[in-house]
């Protein structure tokens, strides 16, 4: 029987749409969007502009770390130490820009010690195959203490002649009212975006995710790739520590502590299977947009702050248990 050009666009429409609905992405999004019409019912300040401007600026530095944890996870590993890196990488700046040199040079200093971090976990992870939970978690204490080292366990919140321009860095608002730190975001986003889609790059990451043996028969340069994937994690922890820093206008030993888990979390929520093979950049956004959500929530619904961890972690394992409910689905 002959098939109709209606039918055949009808039948196109309903896969459309069928690969929308089973997509844990737009479930998440779904999520964002009702608890952004409770939320604005329910309390009068959650859709006040001030407060949805710290929501937006809030959410871009687990965001943007987020983006690049989303790339490691596609090849089935993990970065436990992006905390720590964010931490370090944020000291390196203000010390160097309080002993008096150019915030160029404190940026330079930062991101070469991010890229620094990155390839050395990447080399023990794919050369020297130590488990990347192993590697990362060590560097997690390993960062941590040498920012410590760095500064001498103090507070830096002078940043030398520059001082100024690395506060309008991140806290200003240069393009519409926007927060800079929310442009950064949807710039790497897109880019990252684009990395994964149309890229020879983004397509060896999924194979290594998929089957890294298929992926290395199928000359797929599985080392080197996974190398430049942790120290695109740490650069975008570095990148979040630079902005960071200049929001806050001071550093401490303990920012980007605990941070590593709203990020694993912001990718997981937003898509990525720990497994391999799976995430979007998309994903990485809306993730760290639902925790951002819950943590600014129960502020203003009067719920004890202890409960975020609860909350978070919650909103984790549905993740987990949508995607192997939809595995199973699919498997039948």
């Amino acid at each position: 029987m002959a098939v109709t050009l209606d039918q055949t666009i009808e039948q196109k429409q309903k896969t459309v749409w069928a690969s929308i609905l089973g997509h844990q992405t737009f479930w998440v999004l779904v999520a964002v969007i009702l608890a952004c019409i409770f939320l604005s019912f329910a309390t009068d300040a959650f859709a006040t502009s001030k407060n949805l401007y710290n929501i937006t600026r809030n959410v871009t530095f687990v965001a943007i770390i987020a983006l690049g944890m989303t790339l490691v996870i596609i090849t089935g590993g993990i970065d436990l130490s992006v905390g720590s890196v964010l931490c370090l990488c944020s000291m390196i700046l203000a010390v160097v820009m309080n002993a008096g040199y150019s915030i160029e040079v404190g940026i330079a200093a930062s991101i070469a010690t991010a890229l620094a971090i990155g390839a050395f976990n990447g080399a023990l992870i794919a050369y020297l195959g130590f488990p990347p939970f192993v590697v990362t978690l060590g560097m997690l204490s390993v960062a941590r203490s040498l920012a410590m080292v760095a500064s001498n366990n103090t507070v830096v919140f002078q940043f030398g002649p520059d001082h100024d321009k690395l506060l309008a860095l991140g806290g200003g608002a240069w393009l519409f009212g926007i927060a800079n730190p929310v442009l950064y975001m949807i710039v790497l986003a897109l880019l990252t975006g684009f990395v994964l889609r149309w890229t020879r790059f983004g397509r060896y990451l999924f194979a290594i995710g998929g089957n890294e043996h298929a992926a290395t028969l199928t000359g797929v340069p599985v080392k080197r790739i996974k190398v430049v994937v942790y120290m695109i994690s740490a650069l975008s922890a570095g990148i979040a520590g630079i902005i960071q820093t200049g929001w806050l206008g001071a550093v401490t030993t303990n920012i980007g502590a605990g941070m590593e888990l709203q990020v694993i979390a912001a990718a997981v929520i937003g898509g990525a299977n720990l497994a391999g093979g799976v995430g979007t950049a998309l994903g990485a956004l809306v993730g760290a947009a639902l925790i951002e959500i819950i943590r600014n929530s129960l502020g203003l619904l009067g719920i004890n702050a202890f409960w975020q961890g609860t909350f978070i972690g919650g909103a984790t394992i549905l993740a987990v248990l949508f995607d192997r409910i939809r595995n199973f689905r699919q498997s039948e």
